[in-house]
C-alpha cells in the first residue's frame, strides 16, 4: 500500500484500494498516476487489463467536488465499457460520493436526462453523447477532465468525427487523458491538436507470454466448427471465449455448440444492451463457460479467469490479435490461444505472424475428430427452416433462411449443391444468394450456385418462377437459362 501513497494517491481512495487487495501498483499506474494528479495532460499507451481505469479516477476522485456540475467525462467505445468504467470509479470514489452517470444508447434516453441533472462525472459513448448535446439535456462547459478511454477503439469504430464534435464542446482550459493500445497516425495528430504539451508514456503488455501458450491448427474449410467442438470438449479450461468475425458467424458458432452438447452463448454489437447484459453476467459468473464473440468483447471489459482464447476467425488486424489474446494469462495466471486456421484465413494468419513473429505461435498436429452436423439457423417471417451442410430443407413463408430454404425470399448458406423454386433451397455453405419463390423449377446445374466469398463478390441467383434461374453473376454481368417465364423483380 506504501507504493500507492508515494504516487500521490488521496486516502480515501487508497482505502478503496486496499478494500480491493491490490497488492501494487502496475507499470502504467506508477508511470501516469502522478503526473496525472499534478495535471498534466497524458497520453498512455497501456493495453487492456492494465490498470488505467485507476489512473485516471486518481485524479477524478481527487479534483471533482460534488454537486458542481459535471466536472469529468468519459469517452468510451462501447457499452459495456462505459458501465464497468463507472461502476470502478464509483468504488474509488465512493467517500465522496459523486453522482457517475454511465450514458449510452441501446437503452431508453428519458431516465439518462433526469440523471444527468445531477452528474458530477459522465461516462458515455459518442453517438448517445452527441444526441444529448443536440437536444441540450447535457452540459460540458465546466468539464475539468477529459477522458479518451480506448481512443484506438473509438477511431477504428467510425467515431472519429463524433468525438471530435464532443471534444469542441468542452473548455479548452482543462486536463485530457488519452488512453489507447497503439498510438498511431491519427492518434497523434488528435493529441496535439486537442492536448497541451502532453506527455507520452507507454507500458508493457499486461499478459505475460511466459504465461501463455500459442497454437495454431490448419484444418479444411469443412471441419472448423467440428475441431473447435472437439477442443472445448477435450482441453480443461475455466472460461474460453471464441472470437469470430461477424456477428453472422458469431451466432451461427454459439447455436451449434449449444446444439453439440456445449454450454455456450453469444454477444455482438447486434444484441440488445439488456441481451448483452445478461450474457456478460452469466459469462463472468460462470453460469455459462464458454463465451462466442466479436471483438466488442474484445476490447476493455474486466473478465478474469479467461484460461483459454479460440480465434474461430483470424482477424485481419494484428492489433485487434493481440487485444483478443489479452483476455488470458492474465494478473500472473496461465492461459492458452488457439488458432484455428482454414484456408480462407491464410492472409490474415500471414499477417499476424510477420507482426508478431515473437510471439512463436506453434503448430499442433490435428487430432482425430468427430464430424459435427451443422445446423443453420433460419431467420424472419414464416418457418423457415434448418440446412445441413449436405444441404438444407424445406423452409416456409416469407424472410431470411440461413442454410435452409425458403419460399419467396433470400436464402444464406447450406449444402454442397443448389435447388431454389417451391419452397426450397440448397446452397454451398459458403455459397451465393438464392432468390426462391416459382411453384417447381430448380437450378440443378452445379454452375447455377457459385460459390461466394465473405466479401460477397459473387451475387448468384437461383430459380425464380417456372425453371427459369439467372446464374453466374459476378461484377455486374448475368446469364439467364429460360423455363417458363422469365423472373420479375431486381436482379
Amino acid at each position: 500500500m506504501e507504493r500507492f501513497r508515494k504516487l500521490g494517491i488521496t486516502e480515501h481512495v487508497l482505502e478503496s484500494i486496499q478494500e480491493q487487495k491490490f497488492e501494487k501498483p502496475s507499470e502504467i499506474q506508477e508511470k501516469a498516476i502522478p503526473l496525472v494528479i499534478e495535471g498534466k495532460d497524458v497520453i498512455a499507451g497501456a493495453a487492456t487489463g492494465s490498470g488505467k481505469t485507476l489512473v485516471f479516477a486518481s485524479a477524478i476522485a481527487k479534483k471533482v467536488e460534488r454537486g458542481k456540475g459535471l466536472q469529468a467525462l468519459i469517452l468510451t467505445p462501447t457499452r459495456e465499457l462505459a458501465e464497468q468504467v463507472s461502476k470502478a470509479i464509483q468504488k474509488f470514489s465512493k467517500s465522496k460520493k459523486l453522482e457517475i452517470i454511465a450514458v449510452y444508447g441501446g437503452i431508453s434516453i428519458n431516465p439518462q436526462i433526469g440523471d444527468l441533472r445531477t452528474a458530477d462525472v459522465v461516462v458515455g459513448t459518442p453517438g448517445r453523447m452527441l444526441d444529448h448535446i443536440s437536444r441540450g439535456t447535457i452540459r460540458l462547459d465546466r468539464v475539468k477532465i477529459l477522458v479518451l478511454d480506448e481512443a484506438d477503439r473509438m477511431l477504428d469504430m467510425g467515431f472519429k468525427d463524433d468525438v471530435e464534435k464532443i471534444i469542441l464542446e468542452c473548455p479548452e482550459k482543462r486536463q485530457t487523458l488519452l488512453f489507447s493500445a497503439t498510438i498511431f497516425g491519427e492518434i497523434s495528430r488528435m493529441a496535439k491538436k486537442y492536448m497541451i504539451d502532453p506527455v507520452e508514456i507507454s507500458a508493457e503488455v499486461y499478459v505475460d507470454p511466459s504465461k501463455m501458450k500459442q497454437v495454431y491448427y490448419e484444418v479444411d474449410d469443412n471441419e472448423k466448427f467440428s475441431l473447435l467442438v472437439h477442443l472445448l470438449k477435450h482441453e480443461t479450461s475455466k472460461l474460453a471465449m471464441v472470437f469470430c468475425n461477424t456477428q453472422r458467424n458469431t451466432d451461427f458458432v454459439a447455436n451449434n455448440l449449444v446444439s453439440s452438447g456445449i454450454n455456450a452463448i453469444g454477444i455482438h454489437g447486434g444484441h440488445s444492451q439488456e441481451k448483452r447484459g445478461r450474457t456478460m453476467h452469466k459469462f463472468s459468473s460462470e453460469y455459462v463457460p464458454v463465451l462466442v464473440c466479436t471483438d466488442v468483447a474484445a476490447r476493455g471489459l474486466d473478465i478474469k479467469g479467461v484460461s483459454h482464447v479460440y480465434n474461430y476467425d483470424i482477424p485481419k488486424d494484428s492489433n485487434d490479435y493481440v487485444h483478443r489474446i489479452g483476455r488470458t494469462a492474465r494478473a500472473g495466471k496461465e492461459g492458452k490461444v488457439i488458432n484455428i486456421v482454414s484456408r480462407r484465413d491464410d492472409e490474415n494468419f500471414n499477417r499476424i505472424n510477420s507482426h508478431n513473429w515473437k510471439f512463436g505461435i506453434k503448430k499442433e498436429e490435428m487430432p482425430n475428430i468427430e464430424r459435427i452436423f451443422i445446423k443453420f439457423r433460419s431467420e424472419g417471417r414464416g418457418r423457415g427452416g434448418f440446412g445441413g451442410r449436405e444441404g438444407g430443407f424445406r423452409g416456409g413463408g416469407r424472410g431470411r433462411s440461413y442454410g435452409g430454404g425458403r419460399g419467396g425470399g433470400r436464402s444464406y448458406g447450406g449444402g454442397n449443391r443448389g435447388y431454389s423454386g417451391s419452397g426450397r433451397s440448397y446452397e454451398d455453405r459458403n455459397g451465393g444468394r438464392s432468390y426462391g419463390s416459382g411453384g417447381g423449377g430448380h437450378g440443378d446445374n452445379p454452375n447455377n450456385f457459385r460459390q461466394r466469398k465473405d466479401d460477397g463478390d459473387d451475387n448468384d441467383r437461383g430459380s425464380r418462377s417456372g425453371g427459369g434461374y439467372y446464374n453466374n453473376r459476378k461484377g455486374g454481368r448475368r446469364s439467364f437459362s429460360r423455363g417458363n417465364s422469365r423472373p420479375k423483380g431486381r436482379y
